[in-house]
């Protein structure tokens, strides 16, 4: 008795997800003024099937609007950013499977987030930047000689990734990255001219005396926020467990012979140990 319930409760809820199917193929017949929606770019589309005969389909609907609004609204967004499309809310339904329409915590979400652009209508991926090829991406990054944050530029569109590396290899940017550090990778224009570097800054520059202890070094690095490659305090404490003193090594001092090529001739007493 409990199984024939079982099965006339899975029943109904075929009739019910084949009646929504129904409804967002109908509500999704009018062509978009902005952009054309393309099926063939969204992340999970398929064409429509029966779900009697997909129950997996059915599986993965339910655990994708079981799941957070966060997740589901995350799931939209990465759908905007991939197809670049104006989307309706039944679009993205019938693209992920995520009920704008049904879920007021998720339509608020995705409308408010800084990222998608609501017309009212429709819902736009809104880059930080809005390019479109690799002579805008160069264009923009001469705008700012003090550099760019990569991050800034990576969702511009979807190959910008390849165009940066095209224009380092081109000599066009620099990329600094900033591997173990907080600051963000950075892309610089090279604008291929001679830097000018006044003599009294040479000077200066020069004149700077480094501490002759390695120890001394280690510590002004670490006042300026650097970590240092090496670990003299810490090397030293191990050679003296070990009885290992730490000297540098000396040169062998060879003596003068006959055989000596001279260059100073005209300084003899120089050369008292030639016989």
């Amino acid at each position: 008795m409990a199984l024939k319930e079982s099965l006339d409760r899975f029943k109904k809820q075929q009739e019910m997800c084949q009646k929504t199917l129904s409804s967002i193929k109908a509500s999704s017949s009018s062509t978009p003024r902005v952009t054309p929606y393309n099926p063939a770019n969204a992340m999970s589309a398929a064409p429509a099937v029966k779900f009697s005969s997909d129950i997996e389909r059915l599986q993965q609907i339910n655990s994708i609007r079981s799941a957070s609004a966060a997740a589901q609204t995350k799931r939209a967004i990465d759908l905007l950013k991939q197809t670049r499309q104006a989307l309706t809310a039944d679009q993205i339904n019938e693209a992920c499977y995520v009920d704008v329409k049904a879920n007021k915590d998720v339509f608020d979400r995705l409308s408010n987030n800084f990222k998608v652009y609501y017309d009212g209508t429709r819902f736009f991926y809104k880059p930080k930047h809005d390019l479109e090829d690799k002579t805008q991406l160069l264009k923009l990054i001469q705008d700012f000689p003090e550099g760019i944050a990569v991050a800034d530029l990576e969702d511009a569109y979807p190959s910008v990734d390849h165009d940066l590396k095209a224009l380092k290899a081109a000599g066009e940017i620099w990329l600094v990255s900033n591997s173990g550090s907080a600051a963000e990778d950075m892309a610089y224009p090279n604008n291929h001219r001679a830097i000018e570097v006044d003599d009294d800054l040479k000077q200066l520059f020069r004149g700077i005396e480094l501490p002759r202890d390695m120890i001394d070094i280690e510590k002004d690095l670490h006042k300026n926020g650097m970590k240092p490659a090496t670990n003299t305090g810490k090397r030293r404490a191990q050679a003296q467990v070990l009885d290992i003193s730490i000297k540098p090594k000396q040169k062998k001092k060879h003596g003068i012979s006959k055989r000596t090529k001279l260059t100073n001739t005209h300084l003899p007493e120089l050369f008292k140990d030639l016989s």
